[in-house]
């Protein structure tokens, strides 16, 4: 089966709405998931053609998006590096070439023996990229509070540590409130010196 590396907004995705430990986070681990057909339509167009029913089911995804979280969360480079290459041997997933529309040209693609690997290869294969593509550094964690979302940090700046302006905003606020609810230092006294006495 040919596959492609998934966009990287569709694998923050699933990796968010899926993933354990994000729902934990933020306290959604009754919540529903997701709308599985707008998933399989949006992965039908980035990187995984024809996805198997048993691929995307609950737990198949979760098992997925925990394995893809972990890479985020990775504490450095030689780790996630290390994490992405586990998952690239764990798939199985190849380089191939197709034929285009016109058949006269060949393309490069990726190739999985098994249906059941195609959607963690292509998010194995979009990380893959983006490490050794671009800068590795952009991908992590939010650090905001009561929040483990993944992303991928497309900004010109290269400086995000949040997943989102309303996570960034909350840091913001909780970190002005905690400043206006200190108490003021006292200020020390200044000892007086006495005044010499006039004989």
């Amino acid at each position: 089966m040919l596959v492609e590396p998934m966009s990287a907004d569709v694998l923050v995705w699933l990796v968010n709405e899926w993933g354990s430990v994000p729902r934990a986070a933020a306290g959604e681990e009754q919540a529903p998931y997701p709308d599985i057909d707008l998933l399989a339509a949006l992965l039908a167009g980035s990187g995984v053609r024809d996805c198997p029913p048993a691929a995307l089911t609950g737990p198949a995804l979760r098992q997925v998006a925990d394995q893809l979280h972990r890479v985020f969360a990775a504490a450095d480079l030689g780790e996630r590096v290390a994490l992405v290459t586990g998952l690239l041997d764990q798939t199985a997933v190849t380089p191939a070439l197709e034929l285009t529309d016109t058949g006269d040209r060949p393309s490069a693609t990726w190739r999985v023996s098994s249906a059941r690997d195609a959607l963690l290869a292509a998010a194995a294969l979009a990380l893959r990229h983006q490490l050794a593509e671009h800068d590795p550094d952009r991908v992590g964690v939010c650090s905001g509070r009561r929040c483990a979302d993944a992303f991928i940090d497309a900004s010109p700046a290269g400086q995000r540590r949040f997943c989102s302006v309303t996570c960034q905003n909350r840091a913001r606020i909780a970190a002005w409130r905690q400043r206006h609810s200190e108490p003021p230092h006292p200020q020390k006294r200044q000892r007086q010196k006495p005044h010499p006495q006039k004989p």
